[in-house]
Parts: structure tokens; sequence; C-alpha cells
């Protein structure tokens, strides 16, 4: 109820934990069933989308902002992530400025993820690469 106070959108039966932080609650929108684990921070300078019946677990970092490393003054570069419904962002991931996370996609514990990662793809490792498709073996989707 505090992130909608204070703008945030918030879908039906979403999962926040206490500890979780956001920078800039209005420019955060949470789907249906959407969890955010303990110890998350969404660092929301820019858009921070997360999909229906997604996930990001325990000390996952959803970053909109860097710098212009090539510039002298260094300013500040905003773009937007979104994770797709039914995507799972594992412990301690983090996910770079203007990263789609695609619907079913994966980003595994502890990865870097610097670049896009289409549906269904699992993602894991500095920086993240593909591992494999998501449902392959069970031809569950």
């Amino acid at each position: 109820m505090l992130l909608r106070l204070f703008g945030a959108k918030v879908g039906m039966h979403v999962q926040i934990m206490p500890s979780v932080k956001v920078w800039a609650p209005w420019n955060l929108a949470l789907g249906d069933y959407a969890t955010i684990s303990h110890g998350v921070d969404l660092y929301t300078v820019d858009q921070v989308e997360v999909g229906d019946h997604a996930t990001v677990s325990q000390r996952a970092f959803l970053c909109t902002a860097t710098h212009d490393v090539d510039h002298p003054n260094m300013p500040l570069v905003t773009a937007p992530v979104r994770v797709g419904a039914g995507a799972w962002i594992c412990a301690e991931a983090y996910i770079h400025p203007g990263v789609e996370i695609g619907v079913d996609a994966v980003a595994g514990v502890r990865s870097v993820v610097l670049k896009s990662v289409p549906d269904r793809h699992v993602v894991g490792g500095n920086p993240a690469r593909f591992l494999r498709l998501r449902f392959e073996s069970t031809g569950d989707a």
C-alpha cells in the first residue's frame, strides 16, 4: 500500500518483502502475482517493470542508471529494466540498465546480465551467457 501511495503501479496478490529498497516508487510497475524477495534493490531512476508471475529473488539488483565513462563529466545515463511474465531473477543477480528479461526467462544466481535475454532463455555467469532453454526437457510452457 505504501508503494502505491508514492505512485507505484502494483498488481493483485503481489508479494514484496519489507527489506526491499525502491529508489523512486513512481517508476515501478509490478504485475499480478509478482514476488520481490528479501534485500532486493530496485534502483528505479528510470522505469522498472516486473511482469505477472515473475520472481526477483534475494538481494538481486535491478539497476536503471549508470554513467557515461567516455564523457569527461561522466553524466548520468538512464534506461528502463523490464522483467517479462513468468521470468525469474535469481539470488544476487545484477540486471544492467536497458536490459529486458524475456517471458519465462531466467537470470541465474549471481549472474551479471548486461544484454537483453530472449524469452525462455536461461543465462548465467559474469558476464551472463546463454546456458539452455527453459522447459526444454519437460515440454512444459
